[in-house]
């Protein structure tokens, strides 16, 4: 078994005004995203990493890039990681209305709907391919591996069912993934398929001080 570690970004400009951005808007992470990634960067000190994956969003590979100096590794950009594709959405104001609209398209994700797609953007079966494909890729023939994918929290939040299929869907909706936090799976590649084990979900254990001041990654009514 290989073991990956999927790492949500440190915190960016859009964590705190609520847009989507997954291609036009991109921004890089804040000082506060510089210090998470730096206390992720420590946690990895000690867990014999070899390869480092990123999202090619400029905070994904800030973050990546933060983590990958100590350990001597070099980050190898995946389009496949890159957030999830939300089409229009990205071109609108983040109100209460088009939040509600993400959230019922992403519920209905989880309840097996695939076919329901973001206006303009993805349905769930393409997010799951590409997703699906890039860590094929990574674990492929490979073994004792240790791992590290840097990207997004829609991503990995909709895609960890198909993932590890040992996942309740109904705990899964009730969990935070804030900025920074470490998912960590076993994972290999049996007949063609993943065959992923879920070991922990979004831990942000290794945070603290002003870095563990986090904000929701899906807003409240309240926020508008």
């Amino acid at each position: 078994m290989n073991r990956l570690y999927l790492v949500r970004h440190g915190e960016n400009r859009a964590n705190i005004t609520k847009e989507f951005s997954c291609k036009k808007i991109d921004y890089p992470l804040t000082p506060k995203g510089v210090l998470q990634a730096r206390q992720t960067a420590e946690y990895f000190q000690d867990k014999d990493i070899h390869e480092i994956h990123s999202s090619p969003l400029k905070r994904a590979v800030q973050t990546a890039e933060i983590i990958a100096a100590p350990l001597g590794l070099e980050v190898s950009v995946t389009e496949n990681f890159r957030e999830m594709n939300v089409g229009e959405l990205e071109l609108r104001p983040p109100s209460a209305e088009n939040w509600m609209l993400h959230n019922r398209i992403t519920a209905d994700w989880l309840r097996g709907k695939s076919e329901a797609r973001f206006p303009g953007g993805e349905d769930y079966e393409t997010l799951w391919q590409r997703m699906r494909c890039g860590i094929g890729r990574i674990v492929a023939g490979k073994t004792g591996r240790n791992v590290i994918v840097v990207a997004h929290g829609g991503l990995f939040f909709c895609t960890l069912k198909d993932l590890c299929r040992d996942v309740d869907v109904a705990w899964l909706r009730e969990q935070e993934n804030h900025n920074c936090s470490i998912t960590e799976v076993a994972i290999d590649v049996s007949d063609g398929r993943l065959d992923g084990k879920l070991i922990t979900w979004a831990s942000c254990a290794h945070l603290s001080g002003a870095a563990a001041e986090l904000v929701p990654g899906v807003p409240r009514a309240h926020d508008f």
